[in-house]
């Protein structure tokens, strides 16, 4: 009677993963919906959402989001394909990709930069991140 219909990943987008303080992971992350750190990572995230690193996260590795906040600390390299939040407390030592760029006063931003010209979208497939162009 009621038949229910699959839906292609976009009812994730919105929902937050968490990984609280005082968890520490060594692997890999991947992602359909959005994420909060407040933990530590060490290894590769890819996520369609957005992540958020929270004051007390911490990432050594690379990220492939469509949307970040970072309020922790990041080593390694990152491709943000929208907008990248840097607020007051981050700490960003590495490679920054991104569509657009903000940061706080007070960030500590050691990274080189580059702009994206055309914002593409992360599609996750069997784990591992690849872009896709966006859809006219």
């Amino acid at each position: 009677m009621f038949d229910k219909v699959k839906k292609n990943g976009t009812e994730l987008l919105g929902k937050t993963n968490r990984i609280v303080e005082g968890t520490s992971i060594i692997g890999d992350i991947v992602s359909k919906a959005d994420f909060r750190l407040d933990g530590e990572l060490i290894g590769n995230f890819t996520s369609q959402g957005k992540l958020v690193i929270g004051v007390s996260g911490s990432v050594k590795g690379e990220i492939v989001c469509n949307n970040a906040d970072i309020e922790g600390e990041f080593h390694g390299k990152i491709k943000v394909l929208e907008i990248l939040n840097i607020k007051s407390t981050a700490q960003i030592h590495g490679e920054v990709s991104v569509g657009k760029l903000s940061i706080e006063p007070g960030a500590d931003f050691t990274a080189t930069c580059t702009m994206l010209t055309n914002t593409k979208e992360v599609i996750v497939k069997d784990g591992k991140g690849t872009e896709q162009k966006p859809k006219e």
